[in-house]
């Protein structure tokens, strides 16, 4: 049995790194112990290992989800102008794509072929109101040799994505929904028919937002309006981590990222908290396609 499974963490077992970020929604770990964590004072927040911090791009708009591409460039979704970013480690950018109404909400570097997945949440405004009612006007492109194509639609509020160890199937969080679907791929990048992994919803009202992977194939899932943390079982069997309805140990998880010399360290990223939670996982998290970058 994975010993993920049945995890679950105690106020006492969470701690906290960083100070003074800024809407810290993303999170991505490499090898080295550096952390890069979005911030919508222009783009990204560099946190070194001895724990220096840099601001790092002067992004107009509200930056939010974003990978480490093959050139080791950070990919930046921009939520207000409905932008995809190139931003390169020494503060430059440049505007990929915007001719797209929709908000632009999460980019995932393919670890199997030099391809992006971005997604795309709504197009109606105000942007909150469709993330907490279904509408189904989100979507997943891919972008692949300077070009992009939709491959799904249909999707309420379309938030974060990760392909299986096999890059058999893409996995979305519906975040209206509160659940997680599936979908199989194609060598062409071409998706299936959706199909619903796990719960049809985490529970009654439930806002899924950041999922990833761990390294036995457990998904991890980060859950808004009870500031939860869940993980399904590749049999799709679904167990509650943490919660806090309260918001007394952290606010509005947005998204997880897993790192350490051992990639068995975690750390939560938010909407609102100006710094990072951090705790230990028993196995090791999936390591992502930019760890080595």
């Amino acid at each position: 049995m994975s010993s993920n499974r049945g995890f679950t963490l105690r106020a006492s077992d969470i701690s906290f790194i960083g100070e003074n970020l800024s809407r810290p929604e993303c999170v991505l770990a490499q090898s080295d112990g550096t952390l890069w964590i979005s911030d919508n004072r222009g783009g990204v927040t560099r946190r070194d290992p001895d724990g220096r911090q840099t601001l790092v791009g002067s992004i107009p708009g509200s930056p939010n989800g974003f990978a480490i591409d093959r050139r080791g460039d950070l990919i930046v979704a921009n939520m207000a102008t409905c932008a995809i970013d190139r931003l390169t480690r020494d503060g430059k950018h440049e505007t990929l794509f915007d001719e797209t109404p929709s908000a632009v909400n999460f980019v995932y570097a393919d670890p199997f072929v030099d391809r992006l997945w971005a997604t795309t949440s709504t197009k109606s405004r105000p942007i909150p109101d469709a993330a907490r009612n279904p509408i189904p006007d989100g979507t997943i492109l891919l972008i692949e040799n300077g070009e992009r194509r939709l491959v799904a639609d249909g999707i309420c509020f379309t938030n974060e994505v990760r392909l299986d160890s096999a890059g058999e199937y893409l996995y979305v969080a519906e975040t209206a929904r509160g659940r997680v679907l599936h979908y199989r791929v194609a060598a062409d990048g071409s998706l299936g028919a959706r199909e619903v992994f796990g719960p049809e919803s985490m529970f009654p009202g439930a806002t899924v937002d950041g999922i990833a992977f761990d390294a036995e194939g457990n998904l991890w899932v980060t859950e808004l309006s009870r500031h939860s943390l869940h993980m399904i079982a590749p049999d799709g069997v679904a167990h509650c981590v943490f919660e806090d309805p309260a918001g007394e140990t952290w606010k509005l998880p947005t998204s997880i990222a897993f790192g350490g010399p051992d990639l068995r360290t975690a750390w939560i990223g938010s909407l609102l908290m100006n710094r990072l939670a951090t705790f230990r996982v028993p196995a090791p998290g999936a390591a992502m396609a930019h760890w080595k970058a």
